[in-house]
């Protein structure tokens, strides 16, 4: 028998959501690999068992056993796309949302992103950690073990860097794993207010040579995880071409790809995206038809933000279900940020999705795990649970995994495995 330092056995259900070499698509968006009376095995850092209980226990002898009876054991969530690292808060504005206020309105009139911007460049790095800190935090004890995190709330060089360093900082201090996102294009900064053209040649020719720098010397690059470029193509943000300009430069410089695209209105960015290969297109709340099919035959992954239309208190969502059946790959995130998206639940999230989305639960809990893992460039390393990968699981207080999107508002997370160090929840 092979000695291992963890054996998690007996669980009501294992769910895989095993995809060994790209994300999952159409009908196996609904199959999320279920072994009853499951049991994984684990070594250090990597998974080296999956299977039923009685075979694993066969194989494996453990200095630690956890008897996962009557729970659920599943990958550790992916939260794809987020703006986690910011100061300030914007709680004024939703008020005035909920007076009938609109979010383009809200940020034409200084506020929005231009509020935390103020925020975030006024606060110390201490202060930006700590408040950062209790965010993520609070993520991973909701189950989320990898965290993208974009910039984009300095929108000058050195606070879009003070950003990036914060964000490097939390990756070694917290036990979440983060993946760094620079988007210096989230909006034109009041001081080149009608300079549009101005600002993006100021994020072209010194912004993007600046954290690309910042990112060889980091250490995300030593340890094999990506940087992405990203940019907010949207009517009062950034035009298709102008995205296209940071993204091609961003591209030339070594960053991955990722846009915003076609959140509010349709400029025609999926297209402009998907001939630069990017990782991901986020939002996609007003794509056409066409653009689904394009997304479908493309190897991008589509993720969806559907807690910003719930808060923004919308009666529009994105056309999830097409997007599935036309056989595209999706990614469920939370987007969380202080205006649009105050959300860290990916549960949360996972619920909105099958009620206004119309996702399946099993096609949710893919899309959080496994898919959400391709989209911040690493699945082949996390997202599911086979072996020699890394061993980020949950424990859940359920038989079912179905329970995860079926109630809402609940902490269901047990444990937290994370790198095969085991951190107890709400036990």
């Amino acid at each position: 028998m092979r000695k291992v330092d963890l054996l998690i056995h007996s669980a009501a259900q294992l769910v895989t959501s095993a995809s060994p070499d790209e994300p999952k698509r159409g009908a196996d968006m609904s199959d999320p690999g279920v072994i009853a009376n499951g049991a994984v095995a684990i070594s250090g850092e990597r998974i080296v068992g999956v299977g039923d209980t009685p075979t694993l226990l066969q194989k494996f002898v453990s200095d630690r056993d956890i008897d996962a009876a009557g729970k659920i054991v599943l990958p550790g969530f992916v939260d794809s796309h987020t703006h986690a690292v910011y100061a300030g808060n914007r709680i004024a504005e939703f008020e005035s949302r909920l007076r009938g206020a609109g979010y383009l309105e809200i940020m034409s009139a200084g506020g929005g992103i231009f509020s935390t911007a103020r925020a975030t460049r006024e606060a110390s790095p201490a202060m930006l950690k700590a408040t950062s800190r209790r965010n993520l935090a609070a993520m991973f004890s909701l189950g989320t073990t990898t965290v993208e995190v974009k910039t984009g709330y300095g929108l000058d060089l050195p606070n879009e860097l003070k950003l990036l360093e914060t964000i490097a900082v939390l990756d070694c201090e917290l036990p979440v794993d983060l993946v760094p996102t620079f988007m210096p294009a989230h909006a034109v900064p009041p001081e080149f207010k009608g300079r549009a053209a101005d600002y993006v040649r100021l994020v072209i020719d010194d912004m993007l040579p600046a954290a690309a720098n910042w990112y060889r010397a980091s250490h995300f690059s030593r340890e094999g995880r990506p940087c992405y470029v990203d940019v907010f193509c949207e009517q009062g943000a950034f035009s298709v071409e102008e995205s296209q300009r940071v993204l091609e430069v961003g591209k030339l410089l070594g960053f991955a790809v990722k846009a915003h695209v076609d959140e509010f209105t349709n400029l025609g960015g999926v297209g402009m995206a998907l001939r630069l290969g990017a990782t991901s297109i986020d939002h996609l709340d007003t794509i056409t038809p066409a653009e689904i099919r394009a997304i479908a035959e493309s190897q991008t992954i589509a993720v969806l933000t559907p807690a910003v239309n719930f808060n923004l208190g919308s009666t529009r969502f994105v056309c999830a279900r097409d997007l599935v059946d036309s056989g595209a790959a999706i990614a469920l995130a939370t987007d969380f940020n202080p205006g649009s998206a105050p959300c860290l639940s990916l549960p949360l999230v996972m619920g909105i999705a099958c009620r206004y989305c119309g996702v399946l639960p099993a096609e949710a809990l893919n899309a959080v795990t496994i898919n959400a893992a391709w989209a911040v460039g690493l699945g082949a390393r996390i997202g599911s649970i086979e072996v020699g990968k890394q061993a980020d699981l949950l424990i859940a207080d359920s038989d079912d995994f179905r329970e995860l999107a079926y109630t809402l508002g609940g902490n269901p997370i047990q444990s937290v495995i994370k790198r095969g160090k085991v951190y107890p929840g709400n036990e």
